[in-house]
């Protein structure tokens, strides 16, 4: 008998549900902070939605101090300004509060404010046991707050933090950085601008299909991706039409936290292509992932069409897995997703260096089909 072992982990508590924010100060207190920093990012700090969370936790006496300095692809320059000012402030614990960017800085910020001089943040970046080079005790309590409904970071235990000298994208790993306690309130996103709602949504979609189609043995993540994936479908055209539908952006909630659940099982060459491409043109991450989505499925095709003619019968999509791609150009077209890379300004001459890059990149070792310098080039050239 030939039977799977693995080593799982699945999150936090969850406090999801409208109006869910008002519990902030409680949440924060029952994690030992008295005075929190919140990290958001610039776009969002002067937004209704910020001074809300701040006066909650101003009126539970834990102070409104607020570091927003955090790009769309964070990096170290801003974690190292994010942890003068939680330093200076003899601040206890970090509120993410935000996007993908916000959640992931916070998080790095919590990570390194209290380690000993000399640790790097890229000592611990998601390889081997290199997270125990951090000492645990000295990472900061975490609340996380998302804004959008795409990342799932709100429920990892990493974040993806910008080399701005290399300009490669770095998953920086500890088991400490899953939030202590996590608030989804749907009411928080229904203020996304459209291509926000559109591009988080498809990373979230990204997430489900990667998972879903990894070849790692995790059934528990597989039955969560399948699952994330018909949420995404049904409720995220819905979000997007009707930005005030508090049912929709619920729904894509949860599928954005199932997302980064299930994406334990591994992820694969849509982040892998997309992760480069960030990096070096600061575009939009969920969105990238969605115009490369049909490419990297046509790519893996012959490894993974009989997972996806069983995916689409679940999702009552016909015409097996071409009327699953279909169903993928459909949305694209229906979100106003750009059509390839050439529409996202990605310049043709660098593609042997962000080839380069994506061979790189972690999620490629979970790709169905393995990823060579000569397919991955060519799977570039046809996403142009």
């Amino acid at each position: 008998m030939n039977a799977p072992t693995a080593n799982w982990s699945y999150p936090t508590a969850i406090k999801f549900g409208p109006g869910r924010i008002a519990e902030l100060a409680d949440h924060c207190k029952s994690a030992g902070m008295s005075k929190p920093l919140l990290v958001t990012d610039k776009a969002l700090s002067s937004l209704p939605i910020t001074a809300q969370a701040l006066d909650i936790l101003d009126a539970a006496g834990l102070g409104r101090a607020v570091f927003s300095e955090v790009d769309p692809n964070p990096n170290e320059a801003n974690m190292a300004d994010g942890i003068a000012v939680y330093n200076a402030g003899g601040h206890d614990g970090v509120v993410c509060f935000g996007g993908g960017s916000a959640l992931d800085l916070g998080k790095m910020i919590a990570l390194m404010a209290g380690q000993k001089p000399g640790l790097s943040v890229w000592d611990l970046e998601d390889v081997g046991d290199w997270w125990t080079r951090a000492d645990g005790d000295a990472i900061a309590p975490i609340i996380a707050v998302p804004t959008t409904a795409g990342t799932g970071s709100e429920v990892g235990r990493a974040g993806v933090l910008t080399n701005s000298e290399t300009h490669k994208k770095k998953i920086i790993f500890h088991p400490k950085l899953l939030p202590a306690v996590t608030i989804c309130d749907p009411e928080l996103t229904v203020g996304m601008p459209a291509f926000i709602t559109a591009g988080t949504g498809m990373d979230a979609l990204a997430h489900c299909l990667e998972a879903y189609c990894s070849p790692h043995y995790h059934p528990m993540s597989q039955g969560i991706a399948l699952e994330g994936m018909r949420l995404v479908f049904e409720n995220l055209p819905r979000a997007y039409a009707t930005p005030n539908d508090l049912d929709a952006r619920a729904q894509m909630m949860s599928a954005a936290a199932m997302g980064a659940v299930a994406f334990q099982k591994g992820l694969g060459a849509i982040h892998s292509l997309s992760h480069p491409i960030g990096a070096v043109y600061g575009t939009h991450h969920g969105t990238t992932n969605a115009v490369v989505m049909p490419m990297v499925l046509d790519f893996n095709r012959a490894e993974i069409e009989d997972r996806i003619i069983r995916a689409a019968a679940y999702l009552g999509i016909a015409g097996g897995f071409d009327g699953f791609k279909a169903r993928i150009l459909a949305l694209r077209t229906e979100l106003s997703i750009p059509e390839n890379l050439s529409a996202m300004g990605v310049d043709p001459a660098r593609l042997d260096e962000l080839t380069d890059m994506a061979l790189e990149d972690p999620s490629c070792g979970g790709n169905p089909v393995e990823m060579t310098r000569e397919n991955t080039r060519a799977l570039f050239e046809s996403c142009m």
